[in-house]
């Protein structure tokens, strides 16, 4: 499993679909976003922490996609499926490289591009803990969202609508552990939730994911 996740790593870094991508597109959001609310530094730090969850949570969803496509367009998936190694153990670590391309230097970058909207000092830590969090959460729930749909052309957009409710519940404690943070508010309610969404969709989808997957390599 380790050579597989080399193996991902290797191609995403090559094909630059994935790697670069979302954190290009993360930093294009944080710096429109002042244009069009305007320079209202008060305006932007009370937004911030939503702003900075919306940009990581669409730049994921850029590169979701490629999770299972190319494998599935050259036949490699139907390989991997035969393969000594389960199902589920190539999902999760197909889900893995996918934080590690993209949901990691979201985690890293963040703190600089909360300064492009003013986010409290305070709360730079947070926002990086939250992140850190719930990141791999929106990779392993779209990795399963992507299993869902490798079968289907164009399954962009299904894939997109299939995602984004279950995404909504990181999103919001997510952010809401910022702005606590941010306020000096009590932040052990949020974080616990958002590891306890981490931890359960790291523990149950990659089952769910290899089922959908046996389905459409049928």
């Amino acid at each position: 499993m380790i050579a597989l996740l080399s193996r991902d790593l290797a191609l995403a870094v090559r094909a630059g679909g994935g790697f670069g991508l979302g954190l290009a597109f993360f930093l294009i959001v944080t710096v429109l976003v002042p244009f069009g609310v305007g320079p209202d530094s008060a305006i932007l730090s009370k937004i911030a922490p939503g702003i900075l969850w919306v940009g990581a949570l669409l730049a994921c969803l850029l590169s979701l996609d490629r999770i299972f496509a190319l494998d599935f367009e050259d036949g490699s998936l139907d390989l991997l499926a035969t393969a000594p190694i389960p199902l589920e153990g190539v999902v999760a670590m197909k889900a893995a490289a996918h934080w590690l391309t993209t949901g990691l230097p979201l985690v890293l970058a963040a703190p600089v591009l909360g300064v492009l909207l003013n986010l409290a000092p305070a709360a730079m830590g947070w926002l990086v803990l939250s992140l850190a969090l719930g990141t791999p959460a929106l990779s392993v729930i779209g990795a399963f969202g992507a299993a869902l749909t490798v079968g289907l052309k164009r399954g962009g957009l299904l894939l997109s609508l299939l995602v984004l409710p279950l995404y909504m519940p990181t999103l919001l404690f997510g952010a809401e552990l910022v702005a606590r943070g941010a306020a000096g508010l009590a932040t052990m309610v949020p974080t616990l939730m958002l590891a306890g969404i981490t931890l359960g969709a790291c523990a149950l989808l990659p089952f769910a994911a290899a089922a959908a997957l046996r389905v459409n390599l049928r």
